[in-house]
């Protein structure tokens, strides 16, 4: 019995019987007890629960056509995949090459698909692209909500993608795809120092709000928007408040705030932006010119309220010089006001007399 190799193959199993390191057959289950005297057979037990047959020698066991009817053989070129499912459940994406699965114990499906058309679409996408070994063989890429993505290939645009998920196949083309973010944005347009047109130096703070109107002009157009129009923003803060002297500014800045805006806007037009909102946050004075600011306004202050009082006093004057006249020209009246002053005089509780040169007597006997 030493001339005879003994081999147990179980009814899942499958012998690859070679001789001489060729290729013989197929050795089905049971014991088979092989004549080899010299040691030159050898059988590779296989399972056939395990479908996907992987050998060194598999162009040789195929091209025997042993396997005809007993396994499913795909051969990829290098623009094709395959997609395998096994017993109706996705199993994985093969690349270009030589593949054979067993048919007998399981039930197996290969879905060849041309990988010419760089981005993959399948029913079952999601299903496919969440599989453990996808990223192997594709380009994944999750656009999420809003956002588009700006799909490219090879350098050249191809679409505008809305949000979700998307794949193209590895090594056939060069896919990109760039995130671009549609919600409303904020652009802080950080201190920047102007001088106005007298020679006074602001610090400034400016605020851009905008939103991506046009994706592919935002990306395509300029390296970075966004950077782009931070940089247009300090431009336009600066030739506007370069054009005027200080007071201009300080009392037109509503006017201001509107040419920058405008020159913003009209920049972030080319660049594929909306712009929504434009406004200058701070201004900053020099120590020195606050001093001087707060000096000129206790001044104006001081006259302001100096120019008020003598206004106050014309107009007491002007009252008593009219009283005055109207007292001279109606001695009846100049009468009642006497009265008037006496009477007060004697409501106080007390009235005092005190009688001085002739001729005053008379005067305060006639008016009481």
């Amino acid at each position: 019995m030493m001339f005879f190799k003994r081999v147990h193959i179980h009814t899942y199993e499958v012998g690859l019987y070679f001789r001489d390191g060729e290729f013989r057959g197929l050795l089905g289950a049971g014991r088979h007890w092989l004549f080899d005297p010299l040691g030159k057979i050898r059988v590779d037990v296989v399972s056939q629960r395990t479908p996907w047959l992987q050998h060194e020698k598999l162009d040789v066991i195929v091209k025997s056509g042993v396997l005809a009817g007993r396994a499913e053989v795909v051969d990829l070129k290098d623009y094709q995949r395959a997609l395998v499912w096994v017993d109706s459940r996705f199993s994985h994406i093969l690349p270009p090459g030589l593949y054979a699965y067993w048919t007998g114990v399981k039930e197996v499906r290969i879905e060849v698909v041309d990988a010419r058309q760089v981005r993959f679409e399948h029913p079952d996408f999601k299903v496919i692209v969440r599989s453990p070994h996808a990223a192997q063989t594709l380009d994944i890429c999750s656009v999420p909500r809003s956002h588009v993505g700006v799909a490219f290939q090879d350098g050249e645009y191809v679409e505008t993608l809305p949000p979700g998920e998307y794949a193209w196949w590895r090594g056939v083309a060069d896919a990109k795809v760039v995130d671009v973010d549609l919600r409303e944005q904020t652009l802080d347009v950080a201190g920047q120092e102007i001088m106005t047109a007298d020679k006074v130096t602001l610090r400034m703070n400016a605020v851009v709000t905008y939103r991506v109107v046009d994706a592919r002009q935002s990306v395509t157009v300029a390296e970075g928007a966004t950077q782009s129009l931070y940089r247009e923003a300090q431009l336009a803060l600066r030739a506007v408040v370069a054009a005027r002297d200080l007071d201009s500014f300080l009392t037109d800045k509503d006017v201001v705030t509107g040419e920058f805006e405008e020159a913003v806007r009209r920049r972030a037009g080319e660049l594929g932006l909306q712009v929504v909102s434009v406004g200058v946050r701070d201004v900053i004075l020099p120590g020195d010119m606050k001093d001087l600011m707060n000096k000129v306004t206790e001044a104006k202050k001081a006259a302001e309220a100096n120019l008020i009082v003598r206004r106050e006093e014309t107009a007491a004057m002007r009252s008593q010089a009219n009283t005055a006249r109207l007292l001279a020209d109606n001695p009846t009246l100049m009468r009642l006001r006497e009265l008037e002053v006496l009477e007060r005089i004697a409501a106080s509780g007390k009235l005092n007399v005190v009688l001085g040169e002739k001729g005053l007597a008379d005067r305060v006997v006639n008016l009481l």
